[in-house]
Order: structure tokens, then C-alpha cells, then sequence
């Protein structure tokens, strides 16, 4: 048996798909192991997933499980897309900073951006980019599809009527509408919805499970087929089909299949809250931005941030806000850790005004 290589008490706030995965997705895996049974998604597992998104998302739905986001949403995005066609989305959308040149250089798409500060497009961005060119304007880029995040690459939640408002603007400007959903349980289970609630009127979603405790656990969910041509075709294509699909599907069911994923993602919630509460009392910080999903936005004392990594504890600076980091929590963050945390911050400031007054 392999030893571990690193220490499995270590919490840190980089990302919640630093954490590891939930002990039921372990044993979901060993369950569906053992045995043949059909590749490629022909088999009980994915079949069984089937009947969960229908459940979850409406009779029309069906699902189509990948390797990672990225994958799930050039898949989707190539199926939504004409030839001809754009998507729209907010500057700070996953698909535009953190998926490298993956829309354009594996999707052949272009991305419409559009600046928001606190990360969620508004109805009026749809009618200035729509208004902007035409369909028959040979010579800019005219938006089809609508491509939201929710949660929101700055820890935001669009409410469901916000999520309509931006639904009605989108069929009135012909787009087709995608949503991001790495981390749609966040938003559902900060919303008090159910996740076909959360994407009422979309027409795909990029459903996360890794951040929730999957593995490797992400699925295109399909609400309206009419909307998505040969999307199973892309999938292979793409390089998102799982020979054994079994292991994957059976992630997905752990999670989905009861209520597992919104335990995780509000218990990922509270702790986001529980950490914020706590930065907000400490001499020095301030967040910026609200805390409505599993997102923290703090802004530390000049040198506090690499003090505090140098003690172990791993976090992210976000260039867009200069001074400022981004700290998330996850499924198993636990008060310890929190308290480490904030006690490794309030240390390093306390050591920074030190040195300044010498």
C-alpha cells in the first residue's frame, strides 16, 4: 500500500477542490468496482444518473458526465454555438481567466466580456452587447449564447429572480443560455432552492461535483436538448469520455442522489461566513465583497498574506483587486483551521506593525 505523501490533518484555503474527497464518493467508487460491465456510459451506473437528473432537473433532462469544468463547459458551449456565433459573459468568468485559451484555441469560440464588479452580469449587459452589432453584420461578433457563473467567480449569488431577469434578457436577444455551475450547490444551498430552481429557463449546466467532495465528479446537464447539437459526438471529440464512465457516474450518484451535495455545500457556506465574521474582527482586514456563497474576499496589511503562507497555510491573491486574497472554504473545513487561520493573520499584522515602528 502507498504511504501518504503529504499530511492529511492540512487544511488551506486555496480552493475548495483542495480538499479531499467525501468518504460515501470513496465508497460509492468501491462499490461500483469489481466485476465488467459495458464502457463508455453503457452501463447501470450512468444509467441510474440518468434518472437522478431527470429527477433533479426535469423530466427533458439529460446528463453527460466529464473529466473536469473545463471540459463540461467547452463541450457544452460547442454544442450551443453556431459556427458563426459569440458568447457573452462577465469579465471575471471562469471561462475567461482561468480555462487558459481553451474557448478559443480547442472550441473555436469567441468570448464577449463584459465588466461587473461584483461578478454578475446584468440584463442591461445583454441589451448593450446585443444592441451593439446584428446577426447580419458580417463583420462583428454577434452574441448566441449566454454564459453565467452561479456562484460567481467573486463569491456571488444571483437569486432566482435575478437568474430570470437574466433568462428573459437573453431569449429576447435570440441567445441560447448556459450556466456555469462548478459550484451551483453553493449558490442553491445559500438561495434555499432546489438545483432546478437555481438554472429555471437555462437551457445547460455545467454541474461541479469535485468541488463538493467529488473526485473527479463534473456532468453537462442538458434542460433543453433542442438547444445542444451532437453533444455526445463533441464529448468524444473533446477527449471527455470515459472509457470506465461507472467510476464517474457513481461519484455523481453519491453526491446527487440524496441530499450529500447540499449538506457539503452549506456546511462549505457556513464556514465562509464563520471565517468572514471572524476577519472582519481582526486588527487590519476588511471583505471587500459580500460572503454569499464559499468565497471570502480579505484585504491584509501590506506583507501579511506571505507571512501567513510561510506558516503553511495556502491561499490565492486575486489580481483583479489589488491587496486582496481569496480564501475558500470547503466541505471539510473545520473551526480549527478557521482559528489557525485567523490567528496566523492576526500574528503576522501584529509582527508588521512591529517592524514599522522600529
Amino acid at each position: 500500500m502507498t504511504e501518504s505523501l503529504h499530511n492529511p490533518e492540512s487544511i488551506h484555503f486555496g480552493s475548495d477542490n483542495y480538499a479531499g474527497a467525501h468518504p460515501h464518493v470513496i465508497d460509492a467508487i468501491a462499490t461500483a468496482n469489481g466485476g465488467h460491465v459495458p464502457g463508455y456510459g453503457d452501463d447501470p451506473y450512468t444509467a441510474r444518473l440518468g434518472e437522478v437528473a431527470r429527477e433533479l432537473f426535469g423530466a427533458r433532462a439529460e446528463i453527460y458526465p466529464v473529466f473536469n469544468g473545463t471540459g463540461a463547459n467547452l463541450v457544452a458551449l460547442q454544442a450551443m454555438t453556431p459556427r458563426w456565433g459569440t458568447v457573452l459573459t462577465a469579465a471575471s468568468a471562469h471561462i475567461n481567466t482561468d480555462e487558459q485559451a481553451a474557448p478559443e484555441r480547442i472550441a473555436g469560440i469567441k468570448l464577449l466580456t463584459a465588466a461587473e464588479p461584483d461578478g454578475r452580469l446584468t440584463p442591461a449587459d445583454i441589451a448593450r452587447a446585443a444592441s451593439a452589432t446584428s446577426p447580419q453584420d458580417p463583420h462583428r461578433a454577434y452574441p448566441t449564447v449566454l454564459s453565467f457563473s452561479n456562484s460567481t467567480e467573486l463569491g456571488t449569488v444571483y437569486s432566482r429572480d435575478q437568474t430570470r431577469e437574466l433568462v428573459t434578457a437573453a431569449r429576447k436577444a435570440g441567445m441560447r443560455i448556459h450556466l456555469d455551475g462548478s459550484r451551483l450547490a453553493n449558490a442553491a444551498a445559500a438561495s434555499g432552492a432546489t438545483l432546478a430552481e437555481m438554472s429555471e429557463g437555462v437551457d445547460v449546466v455545467s454541474l461541479g461535483g469535485t468541488k463538493i467532495g467529488g473526485m473527479i465528479a463534473e456532468a453537462i446537464v442538458v434542460r433543453e436538448p433542442d438547444a445542444v447539437g451532437g453533444i455526445e459526438i463533441i464529448r468524444k471529440f473533446s477527449m471527455q469520455l470515459a472509457s470506465k464512465q461507472r467510476f464517474v457516474a457513481a461519484q455523481l450518484l453519491a453526491l446527487f442522489e440524496g441530499d450529500l451535495w447540499l449538506e457539503n455545500a452549506s456546511h462549505a457556506n457556513a464556514q465562509a461566513r464563520s471565517l468572514a465574521a471572524k476577519l472582519r474582527e481582526a486588527e487590519g482586514c476588511e471583505v471587500p465583497l459580500p460572503v454569499e456563497a464559499n468565497a471570502v474576499f480579505a484585504k491584509l496589511q501590506p506583507g501579511v498574506a506571505n507571512a501567513v503562507r510561510a506558516r503553511g497555510i495556502s491561499f490565492y491573491d486575486w489580481p483583479a483587486l489589488p491587496g486582496v486574497v481569496r480564501l475558500m472554504t470547503a466541505w471539510d473545513t473545520p473551526d480549527t483551521a478557521i482559528d489557525r487561520l485567523i490567528q496566523a493573520i492576526r500574528t503576522a499584522t501584529q509582527q508588521m506593525a512591529g517592524s514599522d515602528q522600529r
